[in-house]
């Protein structure tokens, strides 16, 4: 089999770039069989396994295929012109941020990035996650198979035992925190901030809790489905803090009234444009306004920051707060990078040992069609009245000629090349000591 993963991420692409290669969640099911029949072309033998990660900092495809059907590097380019296609980005405007890995490189890749040591966080636990419902999908599509499914089962197992035995997740600033510092470098404190959250997804939901432990003077939800995002208002509503939901419809009439404004959500065009901010900071009469996009493809059109008093942070813009405290983790990086090592090789063996699962049912399959056949000669003897001793040796000569006659026959057969290696393997198996 050959492996490969390809892609972008926040170490090797601007936010521009990411967002231009992104795959949105409600499309992703589709994208997975479209890459998976890109990769076949015309080659109906060839069933290549494929699995599509897509986040706010990374866009990776993973796919694995049988290496009779593909030429070297002939997955890695197919898989590049697809990515570049989806969105027609130029390829040589995408090539330059690309990043691509094989075999056990690719294996390490991926308990790297589950494992938490390939985010912007170092040691996050969201990523987990992400790659465990990216992996559903591919699942529930069937585009996983015998390489791809164990690999991501190992994954978990692995990222599993990097935070269980390390201590690399320790004092890590996640996101969520980081963007709370951002709206304390312009307001302080944040008991007199009006905080608006844009979306009601997994990303809203982990900075609305973090923002709430702040006491701001209200907190709110602006969402396309009002019932979801009450739904996780909810939650706010019982710790005794002001609280509103309204439709996304609505954003306009309502930004003006909030001093911070974080937005996360899967649209694949800006939903906030400068026009509206402009107008919002004239209600405002200029007070300033945070405005925190998490959201790739963005939420906020980027002219934005154009504005006087209008301050906004992408998800790169997080990245100085986030890596404040990195030193202290690097510490813990050692002991993970070894555990990954380790898992590598098991990986492999794991796969080595499902490719021996075929050749062991046929052994197992001659030794049933043996035993049957002797088993009714001997039935018919002794129903005919011959003695059952006289019957059982013979079944048992003729059942060990049976499984003898191939390994005799290859030693006796083989030629002058492989008969080193014959030996070698008859030895061992047949070995008396």
């Amino acid at each position: 089999m050959r492996l490969i993963n390809l892609g972008v991420n926040h170490h090797t692409a601007p936010i521009d770039i990411r967002e231009s290669v992104a795959v949105a969640p409600e499309v992703l099911q589709d994208s997975l069989i479209d890459l998976r029949q890109y990769l076949q072309g015309s080659n109906p033998d060839c069933r290549p396994e494929v699995a599509i990660l897509s986040t706010c900092n990374r866009m990776e495809i993973y796919c694995a295929a049988n290496d009779v059907g593909y030429e070297d590097h002939h997955l890695e380019s197919r898989a590049f012109d697809w990515l570049a296609a989806q969105n027609n980005v130029r390829s040589n405007e995408l090539r330059p941020y690309i990043y691509s890995a094989k075999e056990s490189d690719a294996v390490k890749h991926a308990f790297r990035v589950g494992s938490g040591l390939d985010s912007m966080v170092l040691g996050e636990t969201q990523i987990l996650g992400q790659m465990k419902k990216a992996i559903e999908s591919a699942n529930q599509v069937g585009t996983l198979g015998a390489y791809l499914k164990p690999l991501f089962d190992k994954t978990f197992s692995v990222a599993k035992e990097v935070r269980g035995n390390t201590q690399i997740g320790a004092h890590s600033v996640s996101i969520a925190g980081a963007s709370i510092k951002l709206a304390e470098r312009i307001f302080g404190d944040l008991s007199e901030c009006k905080v608006l959250f844009i979306g009601a997804g997994e990303m809203i939901g982990l900075c609305a809790n973090h923002f709430a432990s702040k006491k701001p003077k209200k907190i709110a939800i602006a969402n396309r489905t009002v019932d979801k995002g009450s739904d996780l208002i909810n939650a706010f509503t019982v710790q005794n803090l002001q609280t509103e939901v309204f439709s996304l419809s609505e954003l306009a009439q309502h930004l003006h009234q909030y001093d911070v404004v974080v937005s996360c959500t899967a649209s694949s065009l800006p939903i906030i444009g400068l026009g509206m901010i402009q107008t919002a900071l004239k209600s405002r009469q200029y007070r300033p306004i945070v405005l925190i996009d998490l959201a790739v493809p963005r939420d906020f059109e980027p002219e934005i920051k154009t504005l006087k008093d209008a301050y906004l942070y992408s998800i790169d813009d997080l990245g100085e707060i986030v890596n404040a405290g990195k030193s202290r983790r690097l510490e813990s990086m050692g002991e993970a990078e070894k555990i990954i090592e380790k898992s590598v090789t098991e990986f492999y063996q794991i796969l080595e040992k499902k490719a021996v699962v075929p050749i062991i049912k046929s052994i197992q399959d001659v030794g049933d069609r043996f035993q049957k056949i002797e088993l009714e000669k001997a039935s018919r003897r002794i129903a005919n009245g011959e003695d059952p001793m006289s019957v059982m040796a013979s079944m048992a000569t003729a059942l060990a000629n049976k499984f003898m006659h191939a390994p005799i026959h290859a030693l006796q057969n083989s030629s002058s090349e492989n008969i080193e290696d014959f030996k070698k393997v008859i030895s061992t198996i047949y070995s008396t000591k």
